[in-house]
């Protein structure tokens, strides 16, 4: 793609003719503060906080829409986009909340960060406030319209990333909040539950339910590993805290699911914590389970196979493999079908 050359901070730099300034400038290093912006969607220049001057320009201008063209001189740190960027800071901070000390996003809050660089410790304007309740209706999700900002990353993960579409705006200017069709709440709308609104979620308006009060973002340890639930791959990062899982989210980026999760993968990692899940196998005897160790168990299906086989032949056994399993043990599990008992049947339980 043809390149443009423009100047960024006294810096000259080449980039491809349909970049926006903040891709620009994240190419050269330039550090450009943004809220609503989120990679990978569309810009909404719902923030404003990302605003920049543009030699030979009236206005400022947002950078995570607007785009490059060949010369342009771009300044990021002047006093007058500085100034403009507090009083937008100034605008947000007028009508939220600032309880960061019980705040479940202390720590992981876009907006405190900002507030932070910006050496801001509340708002100079005074004026009308909301005092929604919190919605705790549903069973993954905790909504909190007084902490919403209105930057749209939430509607837009929710059409552009997973097509859904279940939310959107209602009522105009103050009043304006995030809702589904009727105000029926998510249990009602064309919501999946994959929680991809709350990863995108830049503040507290958006958390989850069952994280609630588990640790703040520096008291657990992030751990990688591959979602159970389906042979997709999904990654996962699992949110540790002594020994515990307080929260699942998806991994930005990674194969195969580029920072998405299904409802399964993101909110139903406690069943390993039931205390209905088996441990050790089971050997049913006179009509009731016992507690066996694995060689026991696994002596015992070998000693049926074998008199089935020698009753029956190897096609009276079959094997399914599940997709919970990593590639290399459904292999495994064919070539003893296959070349051990003598049979091709086997199946998986994802083919239908």
């Amino acid at each position: 793609m043809k390149e443009v050359k423009l100047t960024i901070d006294k810096d000259e730099v080449a980039v491809p003719e349909n970049f926006t300034i903040l891709q620009a400038a994240a190419q050269t290093g330039v550090k450009i503060p943004t809220l609503c912006h989120f990679w990978g969607m569309s810009a909404a220049n719902a923030c404003r906080i990302c605003l920049v001057e543009v030699e030979g320009g009236r206005t400022l201008l947002p950078a995570c829409s607007y785009p490059v063209s060949a010369g342009m001189k771009v300044k990021t740190q002047t006093e007058r986009v500085l100034k403009a960027r507090r009083m937008v800071m100034d605008l947000i901070l007028s009508d939220h909340p600032l309880d960061c000390m019980t705040c479940e996003k202390t720590g992981n809050c876009r907006l405190q960060d900002l507030a932070y660089e910006m050496g801001m410790t509340g708002s100079r304007l005074k004026g009308e406030q909301h005092h929604y309740p919190i919605d705790l209706s549903n069973p993954f999700i905790v909504r909190d319209y007084n902490k919403c900002v209105l930057c749209e990353r939430c509607l837009r993960a929710c059409d552009e990333i997973q097509g859904i579409r279940a939310i959107d705006y209602a009522h105009r200017g103050f009043n304006t909040r995030v809702t589904v069709p009727f105000h029926r709440g998510l249990k009602e709308s064309d919501c999946v539950f994959c929680g991809q609104c709350v990863q995108v979620c830049p503040v507290g308006a958006l958390t989850e339910k069952k994280a609630l009060g588990m640790g703040r973002i520096w008291e657990t340890q992030k751990v990688r590993t591959t979602c159970p639930y389906c042979g997709v791959g999904c990654q996962l990062w699992l949110h540790v805290r002594d020994g515990r899982i307080t929260k699942v989210t998806a991994v930005d980026g990674a194969a195969p699911n580029d920072g998405r999760l299904c409802v399964k993968g993101r909110f139903g990692y406690d069943f390993i914590y039931s205390p209905e899940r088996l441990r050790t196998p089971l050997i049913r005897e006179n009509g009731k389970f016992r507690e066996a160790s694995w060689d026991e168990a696994l002596n015992l299906v070998v000693t049926k196979f074998k008199e089935i086989i020698s009753q029956h032949g190897p096609d009276a056994i079959a094997g399914v493999s599940s997709s919970r399993s990593i590639n290399e043990d459904s292999y495994q599990m064919q070539k003893l079908f296959r070349s051990v008992i003598g049979t091709n049947n086997i199946d998986n339980c994802a083919r239908t």
